[in-house]
Order: structure tokens, then C-alpha cells, then sequence
């Protein structure tokens, strides 16, 4: 029987096709997971029941007849010379041991099993567990967060949730499988440090189904590619004295060691320095460099460790009542307007959103919420992409009060004409959320970015933060040095554009990665068209 379910499950795994893709990029749409895990659970528990009522079943007839077969046995012609025994041997072998046979092939795990392939359609796929390990890396990389605090579950930032505090830690097996994931994709840096956290683990007395011969395999080749050859020898002798019959071990240690005298040799020394015993941390081994110039710039911003404003800057900075330029609307309440940066000019709108609105923003965004794109910068083709990690759903001012609601305040608050706008667009952020730096306007080398919408470039862009976010989540300006910290219900507002028409490649920004909680935000891209009258052209080029 539990072969039957064993095989049953696997089947249901290996055939059917998930409908849902990359859910690990929306922390919203994985809320519904949780629930269906739960009533899988509830499910399983029923099956359990249902196989122990049975087995019940079965051990009482099995005693039952034990004892009869012990007084049958030790006198089988005097047992059946009592005509009563005789026939109920006769009944119980052409009657009652099929009824038992009946009981024992009745299968409890229907409702289970059926449960499972109707939830199985909506399970994240292997690409999610991927996506999902790679957001570990990404935010151990953004936030520093050496491997063992972060397999503790320790994280900065980290709050209780109605008196309870959600601690979650890796094993064993789930730093292997993070290490593994990375050697895979030839990451040897963060494949070095998930190895050397499920090695710790392991000596410190933690069961696993992994074989330590395994972490110690990948690991000393991990290393070496790192170039650290004595620490490499080190781990592969560890690795030959646990497993002498290793097929790759002893061929390993051969070549490191012809490696490593070699080195020796052409350094005209004898004798090689020992092994570091030192554990290996986040700053052991050089991280690679990557595609993104302002990497480091950009991540340190997320940490908070931007520019400090001096007094005299701080001095520019005021709050307003704004009533856009005596709009009827905001008359009576004018909005709160804070400066968040002096050049480029970057303001924060307060109560821009009420809890009711944004409960309804998202209520209408979850069903469509689909992977967010980036716009091609060679056909103008929207298509996802690796650095940017979230979904979006896009709302019209038809679809709901509300969105025109929203709208319309946009367009008072700002001055500018929404009628050209880009709908509002709504993004939920998942496990590592982020989108790197980049532009919200199109430059000169990809003039046909926003030519099928008509309407020009983006000249400005409008943020509402729909959620807070308990760590990282920030909106950063790497050129120069801002970080704006996600604020429910309020909105951030800046021009891409000169009022030549020009980009303002100081408004560079990213979305960093969420390290701890939910961020919802919307958007609205303002285009040129509708404008003329409303942000006349400069004289100059940056004016």
C-alpha cells in the first residue's frame, strides 16, 4: 500500500504540468500555497486515519485467529471432531478470509491522492525552487549575511507577527542542495560557502541523508577553482581518509598536489605553506565580478550605507502642504509633500493611498498578476528578465472607482496629464525581490522603446508603496547615493526628463532586494504627449 502511494505521488509529480510559472516572484500569489498546503495536510491526515482504522481492522482479525490456530494446531483431529469447529473452518476459509482479503486491498488513499492532482496544477516547478535558492544567494550577497547566521534563520530587520516571530532554518540537506544548485550554474563562490555551512553542520553532530564524502567532494573542487590549491588538498585528504575507494578523490588529489609543486617550484621554494584552518567566511575568496558596473555602490545603498546629506543640504530639504496650484480637489485637504532630495528633485507624497484603496488595488491586481517584463532596448519587445524579480498586473481606470480614483489624484497632485499615462501598473515582489539599476525613460540608442504607445518618453514616474517592507525593499539612486525607504500608503514622485526633453541620467534607481516581509507597490509612468502647456520646454539642455 504505501509502495502504491509512494508511486502514485511520484506519478502525479513527474506528469502533470504546472499552470502557474515563476511564483516564486510574487510573495502574494505564494500566500495561496500556504493554504493549500495546509488543507494537503489536513488531506494526509485523514488518509493516515483511515490506513490505521484498517490496519486495526486487520491486527484484530490476525490476533483473533492466532490463538485459534494455536489450539487447531496442537490437535487438529480433536479440534474438528467438535462439529461447530468444522464448520466454521469451512466458513472462514470460503468466507471470512476473503472479507479479509476484500479489507486488506481496499485503498484509503483515493481522496488523497485525488486532493493532490487537483492541488498538483498549482505547485511551484523545479525553475521556482531554482529561482527561489538564487534569491538566498542574491540577498546573502546584497545584505552580506554570512551562510551560518542565515541557515539559523537570523536575519536583520526581522519582526514579530502578531506575538509570534517566524524563524525558519536550513538543515543540512538544504545548504548541500543550496551549495549544489550553485556548482551547477559554475558559482563556485557561493557553492565554497553553502558546502562549508552543510560541512560545519554535519560535524557538529546534525543527522543527514547527505554523505559528508559528497560536501567534501564538491567542496574541495570548489575550492580549487577558487585557486586556493592547499585548502583543496586538505578537504580531498579528508575526503580519500573517509572514502578510500572515491572515484574521483584519489585522481583529484594527484593533480592538486602536481599543481601545487609546480607553483612551488616556479616560486623557487621547497616547501608549501599549511592549509588555512581558519573557517571559510562571506570575505575568504574574492567575489566575481559581474555585468553590472555600480554593483557595489548599488548593494551598499540597499544596506544603507548611502550618502549622508551635510547640514547645508538638509537645510534645502522642506515639507509643504501641496494643493496643486489650487486645484478644487485639494482645497479643502491638500496633500502632504515631503522633500526626499534636493537635485534631481525627489519628493514623497504622504496619505496618498488609504488602507481601503490599496486593499482594493490589490484585490484586483492578485487574480492578473503575471511575471513582470522589461522593454527590449533593440525591438521594443517586452520579456522577462533575470534582474528583474516580481509580478505585475496592469490596471485601467475602467476596471474599479478606485483606479480612477487614483488617477485622478496623480494628476492633480503632479500637474501633469494622466490621459497619456501608461495604466497603473501593480507589483508584487517575491522571494529576493528586486529589479537592478536602470532607467524608467528610453535613451538615444533605443528610440523605439514607447514608439508604439505614441505618446513620447516617460517624462516622470509616480511610486506608491502599498506595503511596508520589515527589511531591505528600498528604492536606491546609485549615481547619486539616495536610498528611499518603502512607506505604506505614501508615494514618491521625480522627473526623468529635462524640460528640453532630454534624460536625466542622474535618475538611474533600482528596486532592492526584499530581505524580510511583502512589498506592493503601483506605478505610473507619465509620458510627454499632454504636457506642452502643463511642463513647458527648457531653453537649455538641463534646465
Amino acid at each position: 500500500m504505501a509502495t502504491f502511494l509512494v508511486l502514485t505521488l511520484l506519478t502525479l509529480w513527474s506528469f502533470s504540468s504546472p499552470v502557474q510559472a515563476e511564483i516564486f516572484t510574487s510573495i502574494g500569489q505564494m500566500t495561496d500555497l500556504i493554504f493549500a498546503e495546509r488543507e494537503l495536510v489536513q488531506s494526509l491526515k485523514e488518509y493516515i486515519e483511515a490506513e490505521e482504522l484498517k490496519l486495526e481492522a486487520v491486527k484484530s482479525w490476525a490476533d483473533k485467529l492466532d490463538l485459534l490456530t494455536r489450539a487447531s494446531t496442537s490437535d487438529p483431529e480433536g479440534f474438528l471432531a467438535h462439529p461447530v469447529n468444522a464448520y466454521k473452518l469451512m466458513k472462514r476459509l470460503n468466507t471470512e478470509w476473503s472479507e479479509l482479503e476484500s479489507l486488506v486491498l481496499q485503498d484509503p488513499s483515493d481522496g488523497f491522492i485525488s486532493n493532490m492532482s487537483v492541488h498538483r496544477q498549482y505547485f511551484p516547478d523545479e525553475e521556482d525552487e531554482k529561482g527561489a535558492a538564487k534569491a538566498l544567494l542574491r540577498l546573502q550577497d546584497t545584505y552580506k549575511l554570512d551562510s551560518e547566521s542565515f541557515s539559523k534563520g537570523k536575519l536583520p530587520g526581522q519582526r514579530q507577527h502578531s506575538g509570534v516571530r517566524y524563524n525558519a532554518e536550513l538543515t543540512v540537506d538544504d545548504c548541500f542542495d543550496m551549495g549544489k544548485l550553485a556548482y551547477n550554474e559554475n558559482d563556485y563562490y557561493h557553492s565554497v560557502l553553502w558546502m562549508q555551512q552543510a560541512l560545519r553542520q554535519m560535524d557538529s553532530g546534525e543527522d543527514a541523508k547527505t554523505l559528508k564524502a559528497d560536501i567534501l567532494d564538491y567542496l574541495s573542487y570548489s575550492v580549487y577553482q577558487m585557486g586556493d590549491l592547499p585548502r583543496a588538498i586538505e578537504l580531498t585528504r579528508r575526503l580519500v581518509a573517509i572514502d578510500p575507494s572515491h572515484q574521483r578523490a584519489g585522481t583529484n588529489l594527484r593533480y592538486f598536489e602536481r599543481l601545487l609543486s609546480k607553483e612551488l617550484r616556479d616560486l623557487g621554494r621547497s616547501q608549501q605553506e599549511p592549509a588555512d584552518e581558519r573557517p571559510i567566511q562571506l570575505d575568504t575568496y574574492e567575489r566575481p565580478k559581474d555585468y553590472l558596473p555600480e554593483r557595489e555602490v548599488y548593494e551598499a545603498l540597499c544596506r544603507g550605507e548611502g550618502v549622508k546629506m551635510t547640514p547645508k543640504r538638509l537645510s534645502r530639504l522642506f515639507c509643504r502642504y501641496q494643493d496643486g496650484n489650487r486645484n478644487p480637489r485639494l482645497l479643502l485637504k491638500p496633500m502632504k509633500e515631503e522633500d526626499e532630495w534636493d537635485s534631481p528633485h525627489i519628493v514623497r507624497f504622504l496619505e496618498a493611498l488609504s488602507d481601503e484603496e490599496i486593499e482594493k488595488i490589490k484585490e484586483l491586481a492578485k487574480p492578473n498578476l503575471a511575471r513582470a517584463t522589461v522593454r527590449d532596448p533593440n525591438t521594443g519587445v517586452l520579456t522577462v528578465a533575470h534582474y528583474r524579480v516580481s509580478k505585475s498586473a496592469w490596471l485601467e481606470g475602467e476596471d474599479d472607482p478606485v483606479i480612477a480614483r487614483v488617477n485622478q489624484r496623480i494628476e492633480d497632485v503632479t500637474g501633469l496629464s494622466v490621459n497619456t499615462a501608461e495604466l497603473l501598473q501593480v507589483a508584487n515582489y517575491g522571494v529576493g525581490g528586486q529589479y537592478e539599476p536602470h532607467y524608467d525613460f528610453s535613451r538615444k540608442d533605443e528610440p523605439d522603446a514607447f514608439k508604439s504607445l505614441g505618446t513620447g518618453n516617460r517624462v516622470a514616474t509616480f511610486l506608491n508603496y502599498m506595503s511596508d517592507v520589515e527589511a531591505g525593499g528600498a528604492t536606491v539612486f546609485p549615481d547619486f547615493g539616495a536610498a528611499i525607504w518603502p512607506r505604506k500608503g505614501t508615494a514618491v514622485f521625480w522627473y526623468n526628463l529635462f524640460k528640453s526633453g532630454e534624460g536625466d541620467y542622474r535618475t538611474r534607481h533600482a528596486a532592492c532586494p526584499v530581505l524580510v516581509g511583502s512589498k506592493w507597490v503601483s506605478n505610473k509612468w507619465i509620458h510627454e504627449r499632454g504636457q506642452e502647456f502643463r511642463r513647458p520646454c527648457g531653453l537649455t539642455e538641463v534646465d
